[in-house]
């Protein structure tokens, strides 16, 4: 319990960091957002890959790989059917928006923090995951911790500016900004449950994480730094 609190701090504070850093620098260039975003999602695919997916498919054995693909698929299959029913902004930066049947009468703002809670709490359920479970499987579990944290960083430094472009004030719009970690603890706390009410449900748990996370890292990530002409940086 205590390795997970404290995997939960780091990603908020990770947020937080980022939001500090979005209030001190008036804007950053696409090109450096796309280089931090390309960074943040190399790490996230290896730690998809390394932290999540090998582990469950080892607890598994060859056997039973069917239900980490299963698993895998689900993730990504649950993130598809809330992107497609949920009003957001789809890209980072708050400059598109889908069109969406709901989408006329809602809020930028609110549509903009709904799509940074989509990603997160995903994202939250793949730190606690790996707490709940093997205690072999810790190195792994904090991987996937660092490799979230770091991508929180772009994350919550590319949440100031479309607020403050709106309008909003310094004070609301860190306020904002940092309120959103609050939905990936939520999702490490949920994570970390249901990894230790079930052992046998765990390799489907951490198939399930891995997959939402591969799936934001090729709807949302890779997209959004191949938008602007620096892909080969990215």
């Amino acid at each position: 319990m205590v390795k997970m609190l404290i995997a939960a701090g780091a990603i908020s504070l990770a947020t937080m960091l980022g939001a500090c850093i979005g209030l001190l620098i008036h804007k950053v260039s696409h090109k450096w957002n796309d280089i931090m975003m390309g960074l943040a999602a190399g790490v996230m695919l290896a730690s998809a890959i390394l932290g999540l997916i090998l582990p469950a498919t080892e607890t598994v054995g060859g056997a039973g790989f069917w239900k980490i693909v299963l698993g895998i698929l689900a993730g990504a299959y649950m993130l598809t059917v809330i992107d497609k029913f949920t009003p957001h902004l789809h890209r980072l930066t708050g400059v598109e928006i889908e069109k969406h049947e709901h989408n006329a009468k809602l809020d930028k703002i609110i549509l903009f923090l709904l799509a940074i809670a989509i990603h997160n709490f995903p994202e939250g359920i793949a730190t606690g995951v790996g707490f709940g479970g093997n205690p072999e499987n810790l190195d792994k579990a904090w991987l996937v911790t660092f490799s979230i944290a770091l991508q929180n960083i772009p994350e919550g430094l590319i949440l100031i500016a479309p607020l403050r472009m709106v309008g909003v004030s310094k004070g609301r719009a860190f306020l904002l900004a940092t309120s959103t970690a609050v939905i990936e603890v939520i999702g490490t706390f949920t994570g970390y449950l249901a990894g230790n009410i079930s052992q046998a449900m765990l390799p489907v748990l951490l198939a399930l994480a891995g997959g939402a996370m591969l799936y934001v890292i090729s709807d949302e990530m890779i997209p959004e730094t191949h938008s602007h002409g620096f892909e080969k940086q990215a």
